[in-house]
């Protein structure tokens, strides 16, 4: 978080039967620390196993807003013996900020933390 200016909330989820439960995060609380798969970014990634980034999340219509602030989420999931057990999510305060570099970083961060999960 503190490395990249864009990136104005990190945290990761784990996976708990069907849920996710916010463990860590970098940034100001916030309201959802427990969502179960399929609501919102979150849970779809969860559910889906695949990274979403999504530029401007008031067009979304399957998303649950933390704060006012936030403007742009990217959501990875962690996988370890092909099966979602977490997520790393990262909220912008800024529309449009990311880009495939950090999609290809944050999927690379979240193949290492596998391995702690």
């Amino acid at each position: 978080k503190s490395n990249v200016s864009y990136y104005d909330w990190v945290g990761f989820y784990y996976v708990e039967q069907k849920d996710l439960v916010l463990r860590v995060f970098a940034g100001k609380p916030v309201l959802h620390t427990r969502i179960p798969f399929g609501k919102g970014i979150c849970g779809q990634v969860a559910e889906k196993g695949k990274t979403f980034m999504v530029q401007d999340v008031s067009k979304e219509t399957n998303y649950l807003s933390c704060t006012r602030e936030v403007k742009a989420e990217i959501v990875v999931p962690v996988i370890k013996n092909e099966e979602v057990v977490g997520e790393l999510d990262i909220d912008s305060h800024i529309l449009s900020p990311f880009t495939e570099v950090d999609k290809k970083f944050l999927e690379g961060v979240c193949s290492i933390a596998s391995r702690l999960f």
